[in-house]
């Protein structure tokens, strides 16, 4: 049974960074995430590694991995059980991109601020 509501963050634009980078992905990938994204739905912030990090400030990772690709897509969490999905990039270093996160803070900035939440 679902926990949480799952959002896109929409940018002023309309646009969905997270869902686009989602329609982006492959079969296989896009499958994975989205079977992490039912987990995250259903566990909330119970879910740990290896499919869920807490990486700084209150911006969380899905990780999912098939084969040598590795994919994330960030997240946040809203008072009355939602999770905001941010962004999603494809690793390919050992490192997260700090611009990744920074990009997730601004969103969830942004998301936060707005009037009509």
């Amino acid at each position: 049974m679902k926990e949480f509501e799952i959002v896109f963050y929409d940018k002023p634009d309309g646009s969905e960074p997270a869902k686009e980078f989602l329609l982006s992905l492959d079969k296989k990938m896009r499958a994975k995430i989205v079977m992490l994204i039912e987990l995250l739905a259903e566990n909330g912030s119970a879910l740990r590694e290896p499919y869920s990090k807490h990486l700084v400030d209150g911006i969380f990772e899905l990780r999912a991995k098939v084969g040598s690709d590795i994919s994330r897509v960030f997240y946040f969490f809203v008072i009355g059980k939602r999770i905001v999905l941010t962004n999603g990039f494809i690793k390919k270093t050992q490192k997260t991109p700090k611009s990744e996160i920074e990009l997730a803070k601004k969103y969830r900035n942004e998301f936060l601020n707005r009037e009509d939440k």
